[in-house]
């Protein structure tokens, strides 16, 4: 094995960890939900908005997330986050107040984990594949789907005999104790900061040699074009992918926050509702690997539908639940919501650095994620307050599924493929430009 080749998947598997620790820990959130509002008496919306600051807050910090990548890389980034999380998980068993759990829970948690979840490795994993890019990206992040099946139900014993505060303790002496030396020895900006190439290749001479060697430029002077912020703010197909991200987020994280306490309240016991949270990371394991494979060989919109078409069948799953509370519709929301939806992770960071790749990728993608937190937000919040106002779950499922349609009809005007082939359609792109012969 070469160790340029091998190198790139070391990257990989530190980001699996990372992922499958730090995502999980903001994804706590859902099973810490009903042991604060019953012992606080808080309403829904007012609780769940402490998950929505925090996704206000990695909005405000997403473009400066970026900027901060591009200068001073993952060594520096992710390290950071590990210290914001685990520091707001220690804190939160000090709460009080509302204030406090936004603080805490929210701004720090989830705000934090910014620097350490999807956003965080989109910024520096994309650069070191691009053949196998959606591969490649898709196994790290289905580390989030492997350390839910065995952290969240592990946390829902912890919150059940010890209670929700010593919960949170653990989590953050597991984040410090595993995570930060993980973060300050093991991640590179680039490959091309070790003398190294994408995919482990040989040395090319240019980028634009490696761009022209692979054949995958659909639109040359797109392709060619220098890109920084104020140019991609131009452009409509930044404002598609920002309409397309912020709906696939606001699906993701609607359904996050608010399974547990759903499903319990329509009679699920706590143990499989806690199970059926984690079985839903577990199942995404699947769902991201193949779909990332998937995207590379039919392409990232493709994906991108698929995994939001997940999304739409998991809260039609949800509505008809509780008329027919059959394990067999339990775990086909699971299915619908791991396999397929989960899969979106896959091409959350392929997509951006195919479209607008340069130096100032870090911003640019940092900027787009203004949209994609700002959907984060408002998935949880805007469900807890159409509960709050109607007294169920069904206005906000509905309106859920509608938002997901609209994010597939986002992503395919936006047009990834338009720019840049995937590798699986390269031959079709050179026998479409082939200069047929003369007789």
């Amino acid at each position: 094995m070469r160790w340029p080749f091998f190198y790139g998947w070391v990257i990989v598997v530190g980001a699996f960890i990372t992922m499958g620790i730090g995502v999980n820990t903001r994804t706590a959130f859902s099973l810490l939900f009903p042991p604060i509002v019953t012992e606080f008496g808080w309403e829904r919306g007012v609780t769940a908005g402490a998950f929505s600051a925090g996704f206000v807050a990695a909005t405000l910090v997403a473009p400066f997330l970026g900027m901060l990548m591009d200068r001073v890389g993952p060594r520096v980034v992710v390290p950071l986050g590990v210290i914001l999380v685990s520091s707001g998980m220690g804190l939160a068993t000090l709460i009080r107040h509302p204030w406090h759990l936004y603080l805490t829970l929210g701004i720090l948690v989830v705000g934090g984990s910014v620097f350490v979840s999807y956003i965080g490795h989109s910024l520096f994993l994309p650069h070191w594949f691009v053949r196998k890019r959606g591969l490649a990206i898709g196994i790290a992040f289905s580390g989030v789907g492997m350390g839910s099946i065995l952290l969240l139900p592990w946390l829902q014993r912890l919150i059940g005999q010890t209670g929700w505060r010593y919960a949170c303790l653990s989590l953050a002496v597991l984040l410090l104790v595993t995570l930060l030396p993980l973060n300050l020895i093991l991640p590179r900006r680039r490959p091309e900061d070790v003398g190294l190439t994408p995919d482990g290749d040989q040395p090319l001479h240019s980028t634009s040699e490696a761009i022209a060697g692979l054949a995958n430029v659909v639109d040359q002077a797109w392709a060619a074009t220098d890109w920084t912020v104020g140019k991609a703010l131009k452009t409509a197909r930044f404002w598609w992918l920002c309409l397309a991200y912020y709906g696939g987020l606001y699906t993701w994280y609607a359904v996050q926050v608010h399974q547990t306490k759903y499903l319990l309240d329509i009679g699920v016991p706590s143990e499989q509702a806690a199970f059926a949270l984690g079985l839903v990371g577990l199942t995404g394991v699947v769902g991201q690997i193949a779909l990332g494979y998937l995207s590379d060989r039919l392409g990232r919109e493709w994906a991108w539908t698929l995994s939001s078409l997940g999304f739409f069948l998991c809260y039609a799953t949800l509505l008809v639940l509780p008329a027919s509370p059959q394990p067999l519709l339990l775990y086909g929301m699971v299915g619908a919501q791991g396999l397929l939806g989960y899969g979106l992770a896959s091409v959350f960071g392929a997509i951006p650095v195919e479209v607008f790749p340069g130096k100032r990728y870090g911003t640019i993608f940092g900027t787009l994620n203004v949209a994609s937190n700002a959907g984060a937000a408002c998935g949880p919040w805007i469900t807890g307050l159409l509960y709050d106002t109607t007294g169920t779950y069904d206005l906000a499922f509905v309106f859920a599924m509608i938002v997901s349609l609209v994010s597939i009809i986002a992503m395919w005007i936006a047009a990834p493929r338009k720019v840049r082939v995937v590798a699986g359609q390269i031959p079709r792109l050179r026998a479409r430009n082939a200069v047929p012969r003369q007789p």
